[in-house]
């Protein structure tokens, strides 16, 4: 039985909510424990996750009752576009609409069940929930993604992206035109304070940079910009927050600002066109570029210069 006291600062919270916190499960799987049985207050067995926890008293979990995650398992209806392997790293082109890995609410039908297919070896590499996974994309961005083949691609991979030794460069469709050519947003990325679901430019986020360069500036149907962004860092949703933060959020991007009827986009128009690291293994310098989608393409094709 795992069990915790009732410190002064979760008093007066639901237990359901004590409960994810101590187990680490969602809140959704702490009702569910509560219901099946398997949470006690002060001895006696818990009735209802609403009830509210008091400072010092005693919260058992029996964490029998836990459900243990499917790990993700191999579903050759998923098609992955790769670009490159080799006995250490796989680079694929992911389309839009496809979700990296398992999780929460999706746990079949993404990029990781695809590529267990071809690549049933990556099970054992990195977290099991996410195998081979290094860096992700958004379900709605398109384009170019590493993912490691062995443990020790894995491990060198993840290394040089928190040294910055990997070259990302994006392709955005931007609301608006930037007044300078080029320039480097450096502003720290967090949850939103105001909604968790998101992320923001906060004053306690972690550090974020990122380079962006003018590419072309459309005059209809509305004025905006095709701009190329590399990241310095890789903060979740870094783009979409920082070309917002700056009043130019990509366009089709519902969450950060960037969904308007007079361009309309089935997704946001963010592409990760260009990849390039030192391969883990050999030291070679390996560089690809995948090309605008046609989604995307057809919305660049609505916008003109004139």
């Amino acid at each position: 039985m795992l069990t915790e006291s009732i410190p002064a600062s979760l008093a007066g919270e639901r237990l359901d909510r004590v409960v994810a916190l101590i187990a680490d499960v969602s809140r959704a799987v702490a009702a569910a424990l509560v219901e099946a049985g398997g949470v006690t207050m002060d001895g006696k067995v818990a009735q209802s996750g609403k009830v509210k926890v008091v400072e010092g008293q005693e919260i058992g979990i029996d964490p029998s009752l836990i459900p243990t995650p499917q790990l993700p398992s191999a579903e050759p209806d998923v098609h992955i576009d790769v670009v490159y392997s080799d006995e250490d790293v796989i680079v694929v082109d992911k389309p839009a609409g496809l979700i990296v890995h398992p999780g929460a609410g999706n746990p079949h039908g993404t990029l990781i069940n695809g590529l267990l297919c071809d690549f049933p070896e990556i099970a054992n590499v990195g977290d099991p929930m996410r195998p081979g996974v290094v860096h992700r994309l958004d379900a709605g961005t398109t384009g170019l993604m590493m993912v490691a083949r062995t443990q020790r691609a894995y491990e060198s991979l993840v290394e040089m992206l928190s040294r910055r030794e990997v070259g990302r460069r994006y392709a955005a469709l931007v609301w608006g035109h930037p007044e300078q050519q080029s320039g480097i947003i450096d502003a720290p990325i967090g949850r939103d304070h105001r909604d968790p679901t998101k992320m923001a430019v906060v004053v306690d986020g972690k550090q974020a940079r990122t380079r962006y360069d003018v590419v072309t500036r459309f005059a209809t149907p509305r004025q905006v910009a095709l701009v190329g962004c590399t990241l310095e860092t890789g903060r979740t949703h870094q783009i979409r927050v920082h070309l917002e933060s700056i009043g130019h959020p990509v366009v089709g991007d519902a969450t950060y600002g960037g969904a308007r009827s007079a361009l309309a986009a089935p997704r946001p128009m963010l592409h990760a066109e260009h990849l390039e690291f030192v391969h883990p293994v050999s030291g070679r310098t390996l560089s690809f570029d995948a090309p605008i989608p046609a989604d995307m393409r057809e919305v660049i094709d609505r916008c003109s210069t004139d």
